[in-house]
């Protein structure tokens, strides 16, 4: 099971990705992206690519149901 962390305030997002069985766990910000598989963050800027040594989904535009549908591809990909 992948341990992804999301960005506060997406409890939404956390309760949806919950749903789907992922361990899933809220930060205060995407500075405290340490020790997870996978992070889910609110924008990820262009000159944030480097900063993350795993995947990181950006809720920017999409809806629940895409983020959870990304990180799951995501997930797949790992396994």
């Amino acid at each position: 099971m992948a341990k992804i962390a999301v960005e506060k305030p997406f409890d939404d997002v956390k309760e949806a990705m919950e749903e789907k069985g992922h361990q899933v766990d809220l930060v205060e910000s995407d500075q405290e992206l340490t020790g997870y598989d996978l992070g889910v963050i609110r924008v990820q800027n262009d000159g944030d690519n480097d900063l993350y040594d795993f995947p990181v989904v950006s809720i920017e535009g999409m809806s629940i149901d895409e983020v959870v549908e990304r990180v799951s591809d995501y997930v797949e990909k790992m396994k």
